[in-house]
């Protein structure tokens, strides 16, 4: 028996959440592109396909680990804590109950495919160019789950593209405002947008670029989206007070400055 529900299809008695086909989907989209882009630039794909796995795992926990170690103050009202999860080990790694970090999910692709890469002997920035508009297509389609979700939204606003709240997902102190910033909306669109600016700037000014350039590009573009519109969050992820996401985004935002000046 199928059923619907606002978040999730049940397929005889299994919930499968629309959240999970979303990322699912944007995670498709980003291997389609990167096969293509692989056979233009005549890199072997049968690598990428080997090393996708251990992507996907890395990204995975990485994505928990971010979340399970800077929870949302909402989450901290409630006791779901750092500590909370560390002495209750199978809500830890219960995923179905939601709490994934983009910036973890980046972090850990990226080491287990940096490792895959120094087992395998590729080359590895080389790689890195060929597969980074994947990363914000992904998180450009992904970021649609916050939608179906009712999460990730900023201020109150009374701008015409203000999305509509139920009073159930809305933060306490705020259940007499209806309407929030889409900043799922937000990301996305710049997401999408620095997908076609990596793939122009890549293929424009190949010559001219070294290997991994078109990486450090992408580590300059998400930090600074992601940065500017945590101010709009209500409930950004803290650590003794200081905003984790955008502490930790500013470090990645300066690192490229710091390679092209070496």
């Amino acid at each position: 028996m199928i059923e619907f529900a606002s978040e999730f299809v049940s397929l005889f008695g299994f919930k499968i959440y629309y959240y999970g086909i979303i990322l699912s989907l944007g995670a498709l989209a980003g291997v389609i592109l990167a096969e293509r882009r692989a056979k233009k630039y005549q890199m072997d794909d049968t690598f990428l396909f080997d090393a996708l796995p251990w992507v996907i795992v890395g990204g995975v926990v990485g994505a928990r680990l971010w979340h399970i170690f800077t929870p949302p103050p909402s989450m901290v009202e409630k006791g779901i804590t750092t500590q909370y999860y560390l002495t209750h080990p199978l809500d830890a790694i219960n995923l179905r109950a939601g709490g994934l970090g983009i910036p973890g999910a980046v972090i850990g692709g990226l080491l287990l495919f940096y490792w895959f890469a120094r087992r395998r002997g590729a080359p590895f920035a080389a790689w890195l160019d060929i597969i980074v508009p994947s990363i914000p297509l992904g998180q450009a389609i992904g970021r649609w789950g916050n939608f179906i979700n009712q999460e990730l939204y900023g201020a109150p606003t009374d701008l015409p593209w203000g999305i509509y709240i139920d009073e159930i997902n809305r933060l306490p102190g705020f259940f007499d405002q209806s309407h929030y910033h889409p900043i799922f909306l937000y990301e996305s669109l710049w997401n999408l947008v620095s997908v076609f600016i990596l793939i122009w700037i890549g293929s424009r000014y190949r010559q001219q670029l070294k290997k991994g350039d078109l990486f450090l590009i992408y580590l300059i573009s998400y930090p600074l989206i992601r940065f500017l519109l945590d101010f709009l969050r209500l409930d950004a992820s803290e650590i003794a007070g200081v905003n984790a996401n955008q502490f930790a985004l500013l470090i990645r935002h300066k690192k490229p400055q710091s390679n092209a000046e070496n």
